[in-house]
């Protein structure tokens, strides 16, 4: 009886092919042990890994600190006063006496920073979980510290946490309504959010300058020769809990602030809303095709967007500010620092905060308030702070360069070991 090889179903019998006997298969799961470096940096992007923000933040200190030994100072001593004076020396327990106090102080100043950082960076990041980059912040921050002042100067009859309620809930949805018009535009004639954003920031700038400045309807009529607009009730300002309220001690907007990240985070990933905008921001024609309204979350996502830094100047304003002056409107730049911090933090809840602190103790530490003069001088320290915040933002691409580069590499070098195709004569 003849034995017989394995047969297709039509009764033809199977060759088997040579099989070296010195060369065993690779099992699939060898080959998925050890990615290439591309797969590796590209799992690192995706999945939004610690490595390239890591690297970045140290690179941009390391050039940072050169522009520093340029200028005759050693960098180690600038970078510790930098350190002390944003007040994170509090964190360790050798800190007594006078200087423990000093560090409380100057730590509940970063944790003011710390507030309007981390949601304008959400402003920022949850665009661009869609796709969209709001380059606009600047704009809705405006509108909503503008409407966030003026709503809490009226209504001075109702209950205090009513008034705050209110006030909050009026920024917010000012910053909202003020995204939402990139959103529409860009859902339904295509204009690019970048070009609109960019026009609305000059907008709500010059509108704000006009409203509370001199002769404007929200000006202060008892300071006719000064640009500010009146005091917020006193009902209006947020509870201190930890330091003096004289002293602009830090209030529970710092709350409300971490809340918005487990928002931001809860919304992505355990919300439809959530995956629908993910799904526009990885692919809007395959989000289309599956049936995912691209335009209706091109302007959901600009709104909600918006609505995180109108929260900013609600929270400014409600927390240590109490009013509002022409020079605040034309020269803050606090929400084009959330653009930085979205880009550091890698778009995720987690990164923003960790990234907005750092720019927070950058901003505070180098003031001319918080650094000893002895060891730097404060007018360039602003300087060092803005060449670390470009630097950042140069360098956070750098994964997504590297990735180019190897891939053109692999192309090239695809390319002269092909083998190269006989020409036929006629």
């Amino acid at each position: 009886m003849t034995e017989t090889g394995p047969k297709r179903p039509g009764g033809e019998e199977i060759e088997p092919g040579p099989l070296p006997s010195d060369v065993e298969p690779v099992p699939p799961e060898a080959e998925e042990a050890a990615p290439s470096v591309a797969a590796r940096l590209a799992y690192l992007q995706r999945a939004g890994g610690i490595a390239t923000p890591i690297a970045t933040t140290i690179l941009a200190f390391l050039i940072g600190g050169l522009v520093v030994l340029v200028t005759g100072h050693n960098p180690l001593q600038v970078y510790k006063a930098i350190f002390n004076g944003a007040g994170l020396n509090w964190f360790f327990p050798w800190v007594h006496g006078s200087a423990r106090q000093t560090a409380a102080f100057n730590l509940q100043e970063t944790g003011l920073l710390l507030i309007p950082l981390i949601l304008t960076g959400l402003a920022v990041a949850f665009a661009f979980r869609c796709g969209l980059f709001n380059i606009g912040g600047q704009g809705q921050y405006i509108v909503g510290i503008v409407t966030g002042t003026q709503v809490a100067v009226w209504f001075g009859s109702l209950p205090g946490s009513v008034h705050i309620f209110l006030a909050i809930s009026a920024a917010t949805l000012a910053g909202a309504f003020w995204a939402g018009i990139a959103g529409i535009l860009r859902a339904t004639v295509g204009a690019h959010e970048v070009i609109s954003t960019i026009m609305l920031n000059w907008i709500a700038i010059w509108v704000g300058s006009y409203l509370i400045g001199f002769g404007g309807p929200f000006q202060d009529k008892s300071q006719v020769g000064v640009p500010v607009s009146r005091p917020i009730t006193p009902d209006t300002h947020l509870p201190v809990f930890w330091g003096s309220p004289l002293l602009q001690g830090l209030d529970i907007g710092f709350f409300i602030a971490i809340g918005m990240l487990v928002v931001y985070s809860l919304v992505l990933r355990r919300t439809t809303l959530g995956f629908e905008v993910r799904a526009v921001g990885y692919n809007p024609d395959a989000a289309r095709n599956a049936g995912i309204g691209v335009s209706r979350n091109y302007f959901l996502a600009m709104a909600i967007s918006g609505a995180f830094a109108g929260l900013a100047g609600a929270l400014d304003i409600l927390g240590w500010q109490f009013r509002l002056d022409v020079t605040t409107v034309q020269t803050t730049q606090i929400a084009f620092t959330g653009i930085a911090v979205a880009l550091l933090g890698r778009n995720t809840a987690v990164g923003t905060f960790f990234s907005a602190l750092l720019f927070a103790a950058l901003i505070n530490g180098t003031s001319s308030r918080n650094l000893d003069p002895t060891v730097f001088p404060p007018a360039l320290a602003g300087n060092l702070t803005r060449i670390i915040q470009g630097l950042v933002v140069l360098f956070v691409g750098a994964d997504i360069l590297v990735l180019y580069i190897w891939n053109l590499r692999r192309k090239i070098r695809r390319r002269q070991t092909a083998p190269s195709t006989p020409v036929l004569s006629e």
